[in-house]
């Protein structure tokens, strides 16, 4: 009998806190907002550590509120696959690059263009004011939360190169854009990912590299080459997205919301520093290793800009043919090059 009344009083203390003992239950679960995030970055990389620390700033500054499981590697969603990914709702949130499904994203794709970045933190600044000029429908079915950008991909190569004429015929590990560039520049595009261009470049299956500075440390690849060109006049990057469903977006309490969106504003910041601190441990690792820095005279330099010049005017043709503002885009980007290099110099 004394348990009965125990219970009964029980339920009542619920019934008045919460409206019923499974609601009152059910109201304390639906009180924190569980998401899930998909990075395409190992988990020991600095972008990846990046992301992990915007999931624990968030869930820091909403008190609890918000609980981010981070899938780093691509164990969620494969790089390729994670934008559609946050579509479909597989994962809440994700983070790859536009690149990887090209021709997707057409209006963003004038960020990668070798146009000149300086750094890292150009690139992402630049990415992100890009997006917030030009609002390009491509981007419509996700909430975009922030973007980065890497520094300039530069060439690196096992035999010095220090004119056009001495790329000629190299055959050079390159994808999409830069294996465009590759071949504007002379030299003979080799497709690969990252992970086999050491390996090549040991067994002399390609003679060099075009990719960002941070690759000769990361990835281990100025064990394996001789010098790098610092060609950044032609210098591309790759933009890489932070997104969320959109309807997993719309269903957050505006309190949420607001602090998502001023963590993401502040992380543009932390991620292009990150890419700028990563180039410096690449520039630092393979001049420890002997390896030759090649500076480009200005002369040079113009003339790795003019052979360049036809793949950005073919962008600019074939985004305006398909009803999109190429001129505009590629004006823009050249633009904010322009005044974010005053800010942040090389």
């Amino acid at each position: 009998m004394k348990r009965i009344v125990v219970l009964i009083a029980a339920i009542s203390v619920c019934v008045a806190l919460g409206g019923g003992g499974l609601g009152f239950v059910t109201h304390v679960q639906a009180d924190t907002v569980n998401l899930t995030y998909s990075i395409f970055f190992p988990p020991t990389h600095s972008q990846g550590k990046a992301g992990q620390a915007w999931a624990e700033e968030v869930e820091k500054r909403t008190n609890g509120k918000v609980k981010i499981t981070v899938f780093p590697g691509g164990t969620l969603t494969p790089a390729d696959q994670c934008y559609d990914g946050v579509v479909k709702g597989i994962s809440d949130i994700g983070m790859s690059c536009f690149a990887y499904t090209r021709g997707r994203f057409p209006v963003m794709e004038a960020v990668d263009l070798p146009l000149g970045y300086p750094n890292g933190q150009v690139a992402t600044h630049v990415a992100n004011d890009f997006y917030t000029a030009l609002l390009p429908k491509e981007l419509e079915d996700v909430k975009v939360l922030y973007l980065h950008a890497h520094g300039p991909g530069l060439l690196h190569t096992k035999k010095p190169v220090k004119v056009l004429e001495d790329l000629k015929g190299m055959k050079i590990r390159s994808t999409g854009l830069s294996g465009k560039i590759t071949e504007a520049l002379g030299g003979v595009p080799v497709a690969m990912p990252q992970g086999s261009t050491y390996e090549a470049l040991q067994k002399g299956v390609v003679e060099g590299t075009f990719s960002p500075v941070e690759v000769l440390k990361g990835w281990r690849q100025a064990e394996v080459i001789k010098s790098t060109t610092d060609c950044y006049k032609v210098g591309y990057t790759t933009a890489m997205f932070v997104v969320m469903n959109m309807t997993k977006w719309n269903s957050l309490p505006e309190d949420v919301q607001s602090v998502i969106a001023e963590v993401s504003n502040e992380w543009i910041g932390v991620h292009g520093k990150a890419w700028d601190e990563s180039d410096s441990e690449g520039y630092k690792y393979t001049q420890s290793l002997g390896n030759e820095i090649i500076s480009l005279s200005d002369e040079e330099q113009k003339r790795w800009v003019e052979a360049v010049e036809p793949i950005i005017n073919g962008y600019v043709a074939t985004t305006n043919e398909k009803g999109l503002p190429g001129d505009e885009a590629v004006a823009k980007v050249k633009e904010l090059i322009e005044t974010y290099s005053q800010t942040y110099k090389r």
